[in-house]
């Protein structure tokens, strides 16, 4: 919570803000990056998937390490 006092000849004014507008960029950011590792997910599982049929054990034993990093 920010708070911010003006004080002028008349009045003391104190606003009172909530960091919604942060908080809210924060879960988009949030959102999108678990968005993007998704992808990035089901992008290596499709590329497994076709070196497995087609017996690449290097492109596969890559993959797997690449989705273990990823997670």
């Amino acid at each position: 919570m920010r708070v911010i006092v003006k004080t002028n000849a008349d009045n003391t004014y104190i606003f009172k803000r909530m960091s919604t507008v942060n908080n809210n960029r924060q879960q988009i950011v949030m959102k999108a990056a678990e968005a993007h590792r998704e992808t990035l997910r089901k992008n290596i599982q499709r590329r497994l998937d076709v070196a497995r049929v087609r017996g690449d054990e290097s492109l596969i034993r890559q993959l797997e390490a690449e989705a273990q990093y990823i997670g």
